[in-house]
């Protein structure tokens, strides 16, 4: 027997087995990065706070009478159809952010109809998902949370021993990037586009001409930006996936700048982990951004693929110490908001209850 068809047994029985303790089951991709931690948060906080009994799987094979929420597109949707749980089921999707030439994209207006609920995170794919032929009473707009006891500031002496630990020169201005924006989970030569790793290069390539850059990257599959800088000489340093997502705090700590230059994005969980760490933000208009922050309080923003604005914006955060601490201090402020347990209050009032 084929391990594929070992794994389709092994997930029918375990769901089978679980069926009358769970009331929800939270669809993940497995390895993805965002995906699995968002569904980890989103269940570990039902349970904590005695809201459902919830379960991560990646597999909806043998779930009856349970709601299934599909944590992404590529979790439910198929070039050639969706996957098609048992008819007792009530069925959550999460879409995250929309690519209008992804192929997944023409059988939504088929698989809506088995959809009690379409959750995203963001007004941008709401509009495009109606656009699309999507019925909006069916959709839920309920932005990503952060964990803010593990994303927090620190103070400046252990800033510095950070970046001590991690080797990173003194007296640099660093500028993060904590994403996976190289296609696959090799190298990432090849750019993930929608998440503009070459606009983010041009972007730091042009701030190092003024400024004693460096730049820190986090996340799988980053080829494409570690080639470019290294192409035009500018300094960085290049961590990689991280597997045990609670490290990736320490990163932040590190930071003088995070810079987000996105064409779409579902997120960015980057606003949220960046404010609570108090990083101030250059940020593209995209996902959930314009819903969230408020222009010159708590982000400086930009228009998409516009480098010199990005540029710009960064300069100002760099030469004003007022503006850096007003960003700093608003966008503490802000994401107090927007903690895990309070956005899955809002999944369970909003999606869950109704469907309990």
């Amino acid at each position: 027997m084929s391990s594929g068809k070992i794994k389709i047994l092994r997930d029918f029985f375990f769901n089978f087995l679980l069926n009358r303790k769970y009331k929800l089951s939270y669809i993940t991709e497995g390895r993805v990065w965002v995906i699995n931690q968002v569904g980890k948060e989103i269940i570990s906080h039902l349970n904590e706070l005695g809201l459902a009994k919830a379960r991560i799987t990646t597999s909806c094979l043998g779930l009856r009478n349970q709601i299934i929420h599909f944590g992404s597109v590529h979790t439910f949707l198929r070039e050639n159809g969706f996957r098609k749980p048992h008819s007792s089921n009530k069925l959550v999707l999460t879409w995250f952010h929309f690519v209008p030439e992804d192929k997944k994209n023409k059988n939504i207006i088929e698989t809506q109809k088995c959809l009690n609920f379409i959750h995203t995170s963001s007004s941008i794919t709401k509009n495009n998902l109606i656009n699309l032929g999507v019925n909006p009473e069916k959709i839920v707009v309920i932005p990503l949370g952060v964990d803010l006891s593990l994303f927090k500031p620190v103070l400046t002496s252990e800033k510095q021993k950070l970046k001590e630990k991690f080797n990173i020169p003194e007296n640099k201005i660093v500028i993060g990037s904590f994403q996976k924006d190289g296609v696959g989970w090799e190298e990432g030569l090849e750019p993930k586009l929608v998440k503009g790793p070459d606009i983010f290069v041009e972007t730091v390539e042009k701030l190092a001409k003024n400024y004693p850059v460096f730049v820190l990257l986090v996340g799988p599959a980053r080829g494409y930006v570690e080639l470019n800088l290294k192409k035009r000489n500018v300094p960085y340093k290049n961590i990689g996936y991280i597997e045990n997502f609670d490290e990736v705090a320490k990163y932040y700590n590190v930071l003088d700048l995070y810079s987000i230059t996105s064409r779409i994005e579902g997120g960015p969980k980057a606003i949220l982990e960046s404010w609570a760490s108090g990083v101030p933000v250059v940020s593209t208009k995209v996902g959930i951004v314009p819903d969230i922050t408020k222009d010159k309080e708590d982000v400086l923003l930009a228009d998409i693929e516009n480098v010199s604005q990005i540029v710009e914006k960064a300069e100002q955060i760099i030469k004003d110490k007022n503006l850096r601490e007003k960003l700093i201090k608003n966008g503490l402020k802000t994401v107090q908001n927007y903690s895990w347990k309070k956005i899955v209050q809002r999944y369970h009032k909003e999606i869950y209850s109704k469907l309990l």
